[in-house]
């Protein structure tokens, strides 16, 4: 059974009150169930790509169109540059199978690893959404 984006579903995600989330590739076919968890759970909006400040933790709204592993690659070593000391949660959420856009999950796994990351979880995000938690390394270890 599905679980859909709820209460709870900002927390289910690892984040918590006060805490900053970015997103990328905010586009009108994301679930707004999801955004909303998350900044029920954080206590804050989300803010966007272009924030030019440290954040806590970042959700990517990733589809087939958006590119292939090279170009996830690239947003992830971005995403993690913008988190608070490197370190922090990194979701990246895709389309479920048989769904507009789908990406395998194999394909996330490997964009994390060739940018030093790793694929640690999944989660149904919402009905249509797909997640898989990304680990990332702190700077300075």
């Amino acid at each position: 059974m599905a679980v859909s984006a709820g209460a709870g579903a900002g927390s289910r995600f690892g984040f918590t009150t006060g805490q900053v989330i970015q997103e990328f590739l905010y586009d009108d076919d994301v679930d707004p169930g999801v955004r909303e968890a998350v900044a029920e759970a954080t206590g804050n909006e989300l803010v966007d790509e272009d924030y030019d400040d440290v954040c806590d933790g970042t959700l990517i709204w990733w589809r087939a169109d958006d590119g292939g592993q090279e170009e996830l690659t690239d947003l992830l070593v971005d995403a993690q540059s913008n988190l608070d000391d490197g370190g922090g949660l990194i979701w990246v959420l895709t389309p479920k199978p048989g769904r507009d856009g789908h990406v395998r999950p194999a394909d996330i796994e490997e964009a994390a690893r060739t940018a030093g990351m790793l694929a640690t979880s999944a989660t149904s995000a919402a009905s249509g959404w797909s997640g898989i938690r990304i680990a990332t390394r702190r700077r300075g270890r």
